[in-house]
């Protein structure tokens, strides 16, 4: 397991003082919060010690005086855009952030679809809000954006949207994934909430980059890693440095959009309030980092496995051949490759020992344990099968599910199903388990263990499906697969 190198007790203190200082400066301010909301792996992978869901907490600390909006782009309904990693819609994240946050006690006002143009799809995602108690509101595109500063604070450019009714000091504008129309959401308020006397104030809340750590460090490549799509660039904030002479790292869309959104945040508030995009942010993660060289090594593996799921992506056809080969490039820099990663190597040399089968690899704590497709099994199944016999002590000749049990199971699949397989995958075999747990207690005792593979690694040397990666992902197994490596 990776060693914890990021004090989230100490975070939550700090960066909960953070905010309540930027709130104090307005009336109200608007807090626009980027990547993931619940469930931010990139976060916990990146800096050991850093929980997934440790923003949540974070809110629950101001949920008495925060709530929150959600943006969502009409474009992204309308293509039915998912989000990778649980393999669902944006819609569904959206219906899907209200229920958790609901859940914990905080307060979602309002959802907006933003850059509406008509799209039917989002109009009848309206309807289905509607069930959800959760009020909707239409943005369309700001005329004039992003030049013409005159039209765009007007009531042609941000005043042609509704206002949305908030009624708490502190607004979180929050979303699905990225490109969801925060920002414009939120200068769109602070217009409105200008012309109705109010001082209300803007800030950003980005885990990644982190601004105090240096431009090259690794936390901050693997930044750029995750972004590869988006062809992000970390830089220094040229604007940040010439202001108070401290170098501090941002990144290229921030800097460039800088300018225009200084003037007009200067045109809605009638002063400068920001003299960087630096000065904008609220985060303060590079202070709870407790073990500089642990995290320097989370970070480097995270790019490698950014790799490999690049090179997946490309496979899938969901990205272009750029992608990779900019995270190579980053690879590169830091010194790093694909033989990096352990699992993926050890997975190759089975599957070179197996007659070319394909194999995988799974690493928890100082094992590694290994397997290959088999007659009924998928090699995910197998060696997951595999992990949980050595993980309880099993003998390796114990069947933990009888092929009695496996043969029906596979017969039912293929009479049911268009495409024809010749194993059982993941989602299936824990099912089987699950059947004979109910009258053998020593799988079930394996089954009430299952959340002890959290953190481990993972490799295929065959691209791992969908709903396979979905329930890696939901044990909390850092799982890649994919391309070929020469392990001679």
């Amino acid at each position: 397991m990776t060693k914890k190198c990021f004090d989230a007790t100490k975070y939550l203190k700090i960066q909960k003082k953070k905010i309540k200082q930027r709130i104090g400066m307005f009336d109200k301010l608007y807090l626009e919060f980027g990547g993931k909301l619940i469930d931010d792996q990139h976060a916990a992978r990146t800096l050991p010690g850093f929980l997934p869901d440790l923003k949540i907490r974070l809110l629950q600390e101001f949920k008495d005086d925060a709530e929150v909006i959600l943006c969502i782009n009409a474009s992204a309904i309308e293509k039915s855009k998912i989000r990778a990693d649980h393999m669902i819609s944006y819609e569904t994240e959206v219906l899907r952030l209200i229920e958790f946050l609901r859940s914990k006690g905080i307060f979602v006002s309002s959802v907006v679809i933003t850059l509406y143009d008509g799209q039917k799809k989002a109009k009848d995602f309206a309807k289905r809000l509607e069930d959800y108690n959760v009020k909707t509101y239409f943005h369309t595109f700001t005329k004039g954006y992003p030049t013409d500063v005159d039209t765009i604070v007007s009531d042609e450019g941000y005043g042609a949207n509704p206002y949305i009714e908030t009624s708490r000091k502190l607004v979180v504008v929050s979303a699905p994934g990225p490109c969801s129309g925060k920002l414009a959401t939120s200068l769109s308020q602070l217009y409105h909430e200008s012309k109705r006397g109010v001082n209300a104030g803007y800030a950003k809340f980005e885990t990644f980059p982190v601004w105090a750590l240096p431009l090259k460090h690794p936390v901050n490549i693997a930044y750029e890693a995750a972004t590869a799509d988006l062809n992000d660039k970390n830089m220094i904030d040229y604007f940040h440095l010439e202001k108070y002479g401290i170098p501090a790292v941002n990144y290229n869309r921030d800097l460039e959009t800088f300018p225009v959104l200084k003037e007009i945040l200067r045109r809605i508030t009638g002063k400068d309030v920001y003299f960087s995009p630096t000065d904008m942010g609220v985060n303060v993660i590079g202070e709870c980092i407790t073990d500089d060289k642990a995290v320097q090594k989370a970070a480097k593996d995270e790019i490698v496995r950014r790799y490999y799921r690049a090179l997946t992506d490309l496979k899938k056809g969901a990205v272009g051949p750029e992608v990779p080969e900019r995270i190579k490039l980053l690879m590169n820099e830091l010194g790093i490759s694909e033989k990096d990663r352990i699992v993926a190597t050890k997975a190759a040399e089975k599957r070179k020992n197996s007659g070319n089968l394909p194999s995988a690899c799974l690493n928890i704590g100082k094992k590694y344990i290994v397997g290959r497709k088999t007659g009924y099994l998928s090699p995910i199944s197998a060696t997951m099968l595999n992990a949980l016999k050595t993980l309880n002590k099993i003998p390796d000749e114990v069947d933990l599910i009888s092929p009695t049990v496996l043969e029906p199971i596979l017969e039912i699949k293929n009479k049911t199903s268009n495409f024809k397989e010749s194993y059982l995958k993941l989602g299936e075999v824990l099912i089987a388990l699950s059947i004979c747990g109910a009258t053998n207690p020593v799988v079930k005792k394996i089954l009430d263990n299952l959340d002890k593979l959290s953190g481990a690694e993972f490799h295929s040397t065959h691209m791992i499906s969908d709903d396979e990666l979905v329930i890696l992902s939901n044990l909390g197994i850092n799982a890649t697969s994919g391309t070929e490596i020469d392990i001679n």
